[in-house]
């Protein structure tokens, strides 16, 4: 678990979430700051797409970024080859490996899908390329016929196996299960791509890298198809901070990668969200409010600063006393405890009146009423 790769994929899965389309120059910035952050592998975009697409993946193989990259094929040559003409030197084939998606996508004809594929694969190791090889959803193939499919795919020069929940179906535990018997049997590393239909995401592709898989498919955000994929922030911190694995990215930078993105995909993150929301180091109760004025680590996981956030106290209708008197002494105003007791209750009442949080103005100006009542 000490080498593990983070392959992220918000230029190519991220953007095929419905309604987001970059332009070149939201293309090039958010490649540039995955790069500067030492995010290694980044996965451009989908080159067969037309002359638009080639042309942000070129602009952003012409940056000359210290990260690999790599672009998304099906198992076409015709793709390959406008790979190749981005200047991409690493190729990613995507091949449908469940029975619902090979009779959609070959007529159940297994036989030329596999013909089809061994000719691509082959095309792209003659032209030199890395070959990453892609399951579509492997987590609904037959495991034997999987299995075979990739021990096969390992002698014709593949150098990496995706995994991917195309559709989001797995638990950790089946995640586990599925991904340990493929690392066990296969020579070339694995890598984890999941989608987060059931919520899961993250966890899967934690669950696949517990079980063996080195590499890790991500978008800023969880950005993607339906209700998205593994998040980079979720998976880089929880690598750092529950397992102790350090990636060499810099996570300060998060949150600046976090916005970046959602304002290029014009959609707002819900305050809640994992690492990066406006909430994430957000206080409004009285017990822990309190707890974090005396050690912050009593709720909060991990610093702010670590991924570029910062702490917030709010009052609200679960403030309690301390966070109040706390705010009017930094501003060097001190109530007697009966009128502090009334500014709380004041606070408390406004706050599920327009039904959010008070600013610390709004505090500070009910307390200027109390203290000349009180004065008087």
């Amino acid at each position: 678990m000490q080498t593990i790769r983070i392959n992220d994929t918000t230029l190519r899965d991220g953007e095929q979430a419905a309604g987001v389309a970059f332009t070149l120059e939201e293309k090039i910035a958010i490649a540039a700051l995955l790069d500067s952050m030492g995010v290694q592998e980044l996965e451009v975009g989908i080159p067969a797409m037309g002359a638009p697409e080639q042309e942000a993946i070129s602009a952003i193989n012409r940056l000359g970024l210290k990260a690999d990259l790599i672009g998304w094929n099906r198992a076409v040559r015709g793709d390959v080859a406008h790979s190749l003409s981005c200047g991409l030197q690493r190729a990613h084939i995507s091949i449908p490996v469940s029975p619902i998606q090979i009779e959609v996508k070959f007529q159940g004809d297994i036989a030329k899908m596999l013909r089809q594929l061994r000719d691509t694969v082959n095309f792209a190791k003659d032209q030199g390329l890395f070959v990453a090889l892609g399951g579509e959803d492997s987590s609904r193939a037959d495991p034997n016929f999987l299995l075979e499919l990739l021990q096969q795919a390992q002698t014709w020069g593949v150098s990496r196996f995706r995994f991917c929940d195309t559709v989001g179906i797995l638990d950790p535990f089946g995640t586990y299960q599925q991904v340990q018997r493929l690392v066990q049997n296969l020579t070339i590393p694995v890598e984890m791509h999941t989608h987060n239909d059931f919520g899961l995401a993250t966890a899967n592709s934690l669950a696949g890298i517990k079980a063996g898989a080195t590499s890790v498919n991500t978008t800023v955000n969880g950005l993607g198809e339906r209700a998205g994929n593994a998040a980079l922030e979720e998976i880089v911190m929880a690598l750092k901070q529950i397992y102790g694995i350090k990636l060499g990215i810099d996570t300060s930078r998060l949150k600046e990668l976090s916005q970046l993105v959602s304002r290029a995909s014009g959609n707002h993150l819900p305050p809640w969200k994992a690492i990066v929301g406006e909430n994430a180091f957000a206080h409004e109760s009285g017990i822990h409010s309190a707890g974090v004025l005396k050690n912050p680590q009593t709720y909060e996981p991990f610093a702010p600063e670590m991924v570029g956030g910062e702490r917030r106290l709010v009052a609200g209708k679960h403030s309690g006393r301390r966070f109040i008197e706390t705010l009017l002494v930094s501003q060097g105003i001190i109530l007697s405890p009966e009128a502090l007791q009334s500014l709380l209750e004041s606070v408390r009442r406004c706050s599920m009146e327009v039904k959010r949080n008070l600013t610390s103005e709004e505090v500070l100006n009910l307390a200027y009423q109390r203290e000349l009542t009180y004065a008087n």
